[in-house]
C-alpha cells in the first residue's frame, strides 16, 4: 500500500511542479509586459496627463488602461492611442510587449527616433506612427516583422533612405511614407512584395528611377510618387493603375505611355530603370545592403518540431494540471477587457448602429481590421444613388466614417457652423482626411436634387479644389457625410493679421504669388466646362475657404456645397461674406450669385493675400494700384517685387468694380497673371 502511494506520489509530484511553472511563467509574462507598459507610459506621456489610468500595480487587461486590448491568455496584443495628445517619445521598451499585434499612436506629437528594438515585435500586423514630429532614419530592424500588413510613417521628420530589406515583409499591403525628408533611390526590393496594395511616396527628397519590378506587382492599385525628383524612363506597367499611379512634380521623368511626360530620349531610356536599387555614387548596386530572404521551408520544419514537442509536453500534464489551468485561464477570460480607447458619448451614435461600434471597439485595429458590412444606410429606402446616378466608387459606409473618426470624437473636431460640423479622421488605407458632417434638415429635401448636387460635386477635380473622396448618408443618424483630402496647413485666414509670437509664420512673397495664381486658376475651372462638367459658381469664396496643403498649394475648399443645401441655409451662410466684404454690391439689388460676384470675391483675397489684413477697407481698394508701400504687407520687410505687387493691385482693382460688367472673366485674370 506505502508502495503503491509512493509511486503514485511520484508521478504527482512532477505534473504538480510543471503545473507551478506554468503558473509561475504566466506571471513572470504579466510582470514583464507590466514593465514594458510601465516604461511606455513614462515616455510617450512624461507629464502624465494622458495615461495616468495605467498603474503600475494595475491588470492591463482588467479593463482600467486605457487604449489596451488583450488576448484570452491575458497577453497585450494592441494599444490604441491615435489622437491623444501625447508629447514625448517610442522607447525601446515597446519591444517588450511580445504579442502585440497593432500599435496605433498616429496624430500624436511624438518625438525622437523610432527605435531600432520595434524590430523585436515579430507579431504585430499593423503599425501606425504617422502624422507625429518623429525623427531620424527608417529602422532597417522593421523588415524582421514578418506579420507586418500596414507600415504608416507618413507625415513626420524621418531621414536617411528607404531600406531595401523591406522587400522582405513578404505580408505587407501598406507602405506609406509620405511627406518625409527622406532621400535616395526607391529599393526594386519593393517589387517583391506580392501584397502591396498602396505604396505613398509622395513629398520626400528621393531621386534615381521607378524599378520596374514594381509595375509587376499583381495587387498594387496606389503608387504615389509626387513632388520627388525622381528620373528616368517610367515603366509602362503603371499605367494600368490610371488614377492610382500618381508622379507630378519630378521633371525628370519621361515615358511614351504616359500623356503628361516628355518622350524619353535614348539616353534617359538607359537610366536603369529594372537595375535594383538603391545605386552607388558610381552607379554600381550596393549589393550588400540587400539581406537573402529566409528560407521558408526551413522556418516551416522549425515550427513543426516546435509544435510536436510542446503537444508531447502538454499530453504529460495534460490530467493533472487540467484544473489548474483551466482555473487559471477563466480568472484570466473572467476580468479580460478591451481597454476603450474611443472615448465617445453613446447619445451621439444612432441605436441601429451600437453594434457596429462594439464591433469596432472589440477590433485591434479601429481603421483596418474592423469588417464592414456591403450595406449602405442612405436616406432613402431605396438607396441613395441605386438609381445610377453617382458612381459606387465615391460611396462609404456608415462603419468606415464613423471609425476613421473616432465616432466624431471632440479631439477629431475641426470646425463647426450652424449647419455642419468637420472632423479630421483616417481611413483604413490610412491616408488622413477630413468628414464633414451635414444635417438632413440642412439639405434639400427632394432626393432626386440632393442626388444631382452630389453627382455635380464627383465631377469636379482640379489640383486647385478639395478632392472630394466621397460620400455617406445615414437615415439612423439624419446626416450625410462628404469625405475631403485633409489640407494639413489649414485655411488661408489663418496667416492674415500675423502678430509676433502668433504659431503661424509669414507667407514671404513668392508663396503669396503662387497661392494667388492657384486661387485663380480654381475658380476659372469651376466657371469653366471643361472635363465633361457643368459651369459652376462657387458662392462662398473667402480666405476660410482657401485650404493650403504641405506645401501651401491653395484649394478652394467645399465647392459646389450649394447644391446641396435647402436654400434658406446658402442664405444663411451669407451674413459672415458680406460682414467680410466678400459679397458683390450687386447682390443686393438681384440676390443672385454669377460668376462675376466669384470675381469680385477673389479680388479682395488677393487684397487680403498682398496686405496680410482680413479686413480691407473700400478706400485701399480704390487706391491699391497707386499707394504700393502703403499696400504691401509690412511684415515682408520690403522684400517683394514691385512688378508683381503693382500687377496684383490692378487685378484686384478690376475685379473689384462697382459694376460687374466692368469685372473680368476668370479666365482673363488667368491670363494676366501667367504674363
Amino acid at each position: 500500500m506505502a508502495a503503491a502511494a509512493a509511486r503514485g506520489l511520484s508521478w504527482l509530484l512532477p505534473l504538480l511542479a510543471l503545473l507551478l511553472l506554468t503558473v509561475l511563467a504566466a506571471a513572470a509574462r504579466d510582470e514583464g509586459e507590466l514593465r514594458a507598459l510601465a516604461a511606455l507610459r513614462a515616455a510617450l506621456d512624461p507629464a502624465g496627463r494622458v495615461l495616468g489610468s495605467w498603474a503600475r500595480a494595475g491588470d492591463p487587461c482588467g479593463g482600467g488602461f486605457v487604449g489596451v486590448a488583450c488576448d484570452r491568455e491575458g497577453r497585450v496584443t494592441a494599444v490604441s492611442l491615435q489622437g491623444r495628445g501625447l508629447s514625448g517619445t517610442l522607447p525601446p521598451a515597446v519591444a517588450g510587449l511580445r504579442r502585440l499585434r497593432g500599435l496605433y499612436l498616429h496624430y500624436n506629437g511624438l518625438k525622437g527616433p523610432i527605435p531600432r528594438e520595434i524590430g523585436g515585435l515579430s507579431e504585430l500586423a499593423d503599425l501606425y506612427l504617422d502624422v507625429n514630429h518623429l525623427s531620424g532614419p527608417v529602422p532597417a530592424e522593421i523588415a524582421a516583422m514578418a506579420n507586418l500588413q500596414v507600415l504608416q510613417l507618413g507625415y513626420n521628420q524621418l531621414t536617411g533612405s528607404i531600406p531595401p530589406q523591406l522587400g522582405n515583409l513578404n505580408k505587407l499591403a501598406v507602405l506609406a511614407l509620405q511627406s518625409n525628408q527622406l532621400t535616395g533611390a526607391i529599393p526594386a526590393t519593393l517589387g517583391d512584395l506580392t501584397q502591396l496594395t498602396r505604396v505613398d511616396l509622395s513629398f520626400n527628397n528621393l531621386f534615381g528611377s521607378i524599378p520596374s519590378k514594381i509595375a509587376d506587382v499583381p495587387s498594387l492599385e496606389v503608387f504615389d510618387v509626387r513632388n520627388n525628383t525622381l528620373s528616368g524612363s517610367v515603366p509602362a506597367g503603371l499605367k494600368r493603375l490610371n488614377g492610382g499611379f500618381q508622379y507630378v512634380n519630378n521633371k525628370g521623368l519621361c515615358g511614351a505611355e504616359f500623356i503628361s511626360l516628355d518622350l524619353c530620349t535614348s539616353t534617359e531610356d538607359g537610366l536603369r530603370p529594372s537595375k535594383p536599387e538603391p545605386f552607388g555614387p558610381d552607379g554600381t548596386v550596393k549589393t550588400g545592403q540587400v539581406p537573402q530572404s529566409v528560407d521558408p521551408h526551413t522556418t516551416k520544419s522549425a515550427k513543426a518540431s516546435a509544435g510536436v514537442l510542446i503537444v508531447g509536453v502538454l499530453a504529460v500534464v495534460i490530467g493533472a494540471a487540467f484544473c489548474g489551468i483551466f482555473a487559471f485561464s477563466y480568472y484570466r477570460r473572467q476580468k479580460q477587457k478591451i481597454g476603450s480607447s474611443l472615448e465617445v458619448s453613446d447619445s451621439r451614435l444612432s441605436t441601429d448602429h451600437f453594434q457596429q461600434k462594439e464591433a469596432c471597439r472589440r477590433s485591434a485595429s479601429p481603421l483596418i481590421s474592423v469588417e464592414y458590412s456591403n450595406g449602405w444606410d442612405t436616406m432613402s429606402g431605396g438607396g441613395c444613388g441605386s438609381s445610377g446616378e453617382v458612381g459606387d466608387s465615391f460611396r462609404f459606409n456608415l462603419e468606415e466614417v464613423e471609425c476613421a473618426t473616432q465616432y466624431f470624437s471632440e479631439v477629431n473636431l475641426l470646425g463647426k457652423s450652424g449647419f455642419a460640423a468637420t472632423f479630421k479622421g483616417i481611413l483604413r488605407d490610412g491616408s488622413v482626411v477630413a468628414v464633414k458632417s451635414l444635417n438632413k434638415t440642412s439639405c434639400k429635401q427632394e432626393e432626386s436634387d440632393f442626388l444631382r448636387g452630389l453627382k455635380t460635386l464627383t465631377m469636379l477635380r482640379h489640383e486647385n479644389l478639395v478632392g472630394l473622396r466621397g460620400f455617406c448618408c445615414s437615415r439612423g443618424r439624419g446626416e450625410c457625410f462628404l469625405v475631403y483630402d485633409f489640407m494639413v496647413n489649414g485655411c488661408l485666414s489663418h496667416y492674415l493679421d500675423v502678430k509676433e509670437g502668433s504659431e503661424a509664420s509669414v507667407l514671404d512673397w513668392p508663396t503669396r504669388v503662387s497661392i494667388i495664381r492657384g486661387i485663380a486658376k480654381g475658380i476659372e475651372y469651376l466657371h469653366s466646362k471643361k472635363s465633361n462638367k457643368p459651369s459652376l459658381v462657387h458662392q462662398n469664396i473667402s480666405a476660410d475657404k482657401i485650404l493650403l496643403d504641405h506645401h501651401f498649394a491653395p484649394c478652394l475648399s467645399v465647392p459646389g456645397l450649394h447644391k446641396l443645401l435647402a436654400d434658406d441655409v446658402v442664405f444663411s451662410t451669407l451674413k459672415a461674406s458680406a460682414a467680410m466684404g466678400y459679397l458683390a454690391p450687386e447682390y443686393a439689388n438681384t440676390g443672385r450669385f454669377t460668376e462675376k460676384s466669384d470675381v469680385f470675391a477673389f479680388g479682395i483675397v488677393v487684397l487680403q493675400v498682398i496686405t496680410g489684413r482680413r479686413a480691407v477697407s473700400q478706400v485701399k481698394v480704390g487706391t491699391a494700384s497707386s499707394d504700393l508701400e502703403g499696400l504691401i504687407d509690412p511684415y515682408l520687410g520690403g522684400i517683394f517685387s514691385t512688378t508683381e505687387a503693382a500687377r496684383l493691385a490692378e487685378v484686384a482693382v478690376h475685379c473689384t468694380s462697382e459694376a460687374a460688367s466692368q469685372r473680368p472673366t476668370m479666365e482673363a485674370v488667368v491670363q494676366q497673371l501667367s504674363g
